[in-house]
């Protein structure tokens, strides 16, 4: 029995130094989470001061995560999360040259590592639509990114927001009120309440204006 306890723990000891990025690919899963948890709470938060302290927390944990784990698409994702969230909060999406650098190269990372990473699609298009040509933006390829996206995740929410002001901004009214309207019904259908604001003032925008045509 002492034999067997000996040979057991000597087996555990050895995976320790044998295989050490099992420990580290678990630490890391449960850091990317837990950015990502602060990722989401952090949109969902009133208060800017509240707000911008979840978006830091995540960024400090999928930093961490990132350093475990190298390879993992989603640490990535969770930082480019947390550093994009916290951008937009401030209204430094277009002011901040370094800290878009970094946002940008996490994004990349995610997709380089998993290419069908449906999140990263998403905000990859949504990237190439609102930002300007001269700093990398094709709205024409954003948009055929979100199509696609929406097509493999028919509960995409983000991407029928994007889509539809898109549509709405050449005019094609309909299209544009048939995507809000999926947006906000799967919005309100999952308890999205970061989304939720957002996809009502999308739907509502476009509602008036294909009324007053």
């Amino acid at each position: 029995m002492h034999r067997m306890l000996y040979i057991m723990f000597a087996s555990l000891l050895l995976s320790w130094f044998v295989i050490p990025g099992v420990w580290g690919e678990e630490s890391a899963h449960v850091l990317t989470k837990q950015a990502m948890d602060e990722c989401q709470e952090g949109r969902r938060a009133k208060d800017s001061k509240i707000r911008l302290a979840h978006f830091e927390r995540g960024r400090a944990l999928a930093e961490k995560a990132v350093e475990l784990d190298n390879r993992s698409a989603d640490a990535h994702f969770a930082l480019f999360c947390s550093i994009g969230e916290r951008m937009r909060a401030n209204g430094e999406v277009l002011f901040s040259v370094f800290e878009y650098g970094l946002m940008t190269d996490s994004l990349e990372q995610t997709l380089r590592l998993n290419p069908n990473h449906i999140d990263a699609l998403s905000s990859k298009g949504t990237i190439l639509i609102e930002v300007p040509r001269l700093l990398g933006g094709d709205p024409e390829k954003g948009e055929a990114m979100l199509r696609q996206v929406i097509k493999e995740d028919p509960e995409s929410i983000n991407a029928r927001m994007v889509v539809a002001r898109t549509c709405a901004d050449r005019g094609e009214y309909q299209e544009a009120f048939d995507l809000a309207k999926k947006a906000l019904e799967l919005a309100r259908a999952a308890n999205r309440e970061d989304l939720l604001p957002e996809a009502e003032k999308t739907f509502s925008d476009i509602q008036t204006k294909l009324a007053s045509k």
